[in-house]
């Protein structure tokens, strides 16, 4: 397993002892792209669990022994994710939750929790994911090529760019085995519509030049080459870099200067070195400031961290840590934002759903929730957090320090979203494989088709719990060979999935390829349900029922 980038810890305070700067807003070396004017999220989707069929066939980055479910004594994390939106569930050896219920984990080798990861981007404002991709050579080699597939669909299907970021800890034939990595895997995804791009090249991020740590032994000659490789290929170079990268001392071995200011991009690393609002203030004087005024004089670009904090070490603050970062940051007018991370509950810095109080949590864990300080926080605040720091960078909101996300959903309008996705589904038949889980399945072009030539045919969804859903949005695939035809549905519910009443009764839906070939159907007043069922009963375009996407929105 690669070494945690927390071990390269430096010491934050030391920076005290720079010299201060003032806070004068960086004029920007490249124009609004994909990571200019953007925040971008650091993916891991490194989790595995046995019983997923993936390669590994073990607990990836849940357990320190990957042969044994994670327990109290055999686990790699520092924070529990909150499971409420996975549909595939794995058992661990923790005992039950504070809840009752049983303490599961996720997969990643799974597409709908990438589908669900890429949803929540979507709808929280992280315009881009920079995907982890660490040695591909070795046994986890396989795993990561899939998640790779699995990000580009889902980022497809959820309209969030990605690009891929290579970190070379521990990666002993790294010089040439990027090269081909590359060329042989990693490329051939630049021609996805959602691959980032930035002044009209590929993104490509190279993570861990430089760093004052056995696990990068690197000469500086060895990185300048796959500096000069990449940008020979030409793509847009981002550099991860140790956090006093302008220095070279600390965090960072002398001798990589000319390394460091060859990227297009620089993103120095702060994950261990801030904990506290008073060390970002500081940072942000000594640290940040100069780095800005370097990058202005040298035009390159510069993508600071931004963290959630330690949730195990009760950094947060609920909250207040994280927006004092983003303020810093959006006053110094950097080039783009970079969030440490995602999904790193193995460091507890993730900013996904984390469960609110000790009920989501497995008795006598030891784990954290986010009300670890006394303010109760909904399991999605640090993503609510950061779409409001997006918004603050982009200019959508008034640069200000004081907070404006409430730590609870009660106090703020509530999120809409997709209560059909990755559910359970039935029909009343299929053709060939076109069955109905590909309608929920969030890809706008796989889809269920029913036999042909036998109206009428039903499809439904089980949305897991009683819900007061507002309308429903029905696609077919937005190419336009899918031409305009329509179809007669009628909607029914229930709340047994076996006795089903009428909701609205069967209408014609014009479903035309110039218009995304979608449509909205509202629902009445006060619904609710758990079961949904669409009845079909004629189609213009076909002999058969057809759906690609059903979104059931509340």
């Amino acid at each position: 397993m690669p070494l945690s980038r927390r071990t390269f810890i430096g010491s934050a305070l030391a920076a005290s002892a720079l010299a201060s700067t003032t806070s004068t807003p960086a004029v920007a070396a490249s124009p609004p792209g994909d990571v200019v004017g953007k925040i971008t999220v650091g993916y891991q989707g490194w989790f595995a669990a046995r019983g997923d069929n993936s390669p590994v066939n073990g607990w990836w980055h849940w357990s320190d022994n990957w042969g044994q479910p994670p327990s109290p004594t055999n686990h790699a994390l520092m924070s529990w994710p909150d499971m409420t939106d996975y549909t595939a569930k794995y058992p661990t050896a923790f005992g039950s939750l504070g809840n009752g219920q049983p303490a599961t984990v996720f997969s990643n080798y799974d597409y709908q929790t990438v589908d669900v990861h890429f949803r929540w981007m979507r709808e929280y404002g992280c315009d881009t994911a920079a995907l982890q991709r660490f040695n591909p050579t070795g046994g986890e080699g396989p795993i990561r090529d899939a998640v790779t597939a699995h990000v580009r669909r889902a980022a497809e299907a959820h309209g969030v760019k990605f690009y891929v970021m290579y970190d070379v800890t521990n990666w002993t034939n790294m010089q040439s085995e990027i090269k081909a990595d590359w060329t042989e895997k990693m490329r051939a995804y630049t021609s996805s519509p959602m691959y980032a791009r930035q002044n009209g090249k590929p993104v490509v991020c190279v993570w861990g030049f430089g760093f004052n740590d056995p696990g990068r032994p690197f000469t500086p000659q060895q990185c300048q080459d796959v500096i000069d490789w990449f940008k020979g290929q030409g793509v847009y170079l981002i550099g991860g870099v140790p956090t006093h990268w302008r220095r070279e001392i600390e965090d960072s071995r002398p001798g990589f200067a000319q390394v460091y200011r060859s990227f297009h991009m620089i993103s120095p690393w702060m994950v261990g070195r801030i904990g506290s609002v008073a060390d970002a203030d500081n940072f942000h004087a000594n640290v940040n400031s100069p780095d800005v005024a370097e990058c202005a004089r040298l035009g390159i670009d510069y993508q600071p961290c931004v963290l959630p904090g330690d949730l195990s070490r009760r950094h947060r603050a609920h909250g207040d840590f994280m927006w004092r970062q983003f303020y810093n940051m959006c006053r110094l007018g950097v080039q783009g934002i970079y969030i440490s991370m995602f999904d790193e509950y193995n460091e507890a810095n993730q900013i996904a759903k984390t469960p609110e109080t000790q009920a989501g949590i497995p008795v006598g864990s030891g784990f954290l929730a986010l009300d670890e300080d006394g303010t109760r926080c909904s399991s999605d605040y640090y993503l609510r957090l950061t779409g409001d720091g997006g918004r603050m960078l982009k200019g959508q909101i008034a640069l200000t320090a004081i907070r404006p996300t409430k730590p609870v959903l009660s106090d703020t309008p509530p999120v809409e979203r997709d209560l059909a996705a990755g559910r359970p589904t039935t029909q009343s038949s299929q053709t060939q494989h076109y069955d109905s889980r590909l309608a929920v399945d969030a890809d706008p072009n796989t889809y269920w088709e029913s036999a042909n030539g036998a109206f009428p045919q039903w499809i439904g969804v089980d949305l897991g719990a009683v819900a007061a859903p507002r309308r429903m949005v029905l696609s077919l695939p937005p190419n336009p060979a899918w031409g305009r035809r329509t179809q007669t549905i009628a909607v029914e519910a229930g709340v047994d999935g076996s006795t089903f009443s009428s909701v609205l009764g069967a209408t014609g839906y014009v479903f035309d390829p110039a218009a995304g070939n979608s449509v909205t159907v509202t629902l009445p007043s006060g619904f609710s349900a758990r079961h949904l069922r669409l009845r079909f009963s004629g189609n213009t375009g076909w002999p058969a029922a057809q759906l690609a996407r059903w979104q059931v929105v509340g």
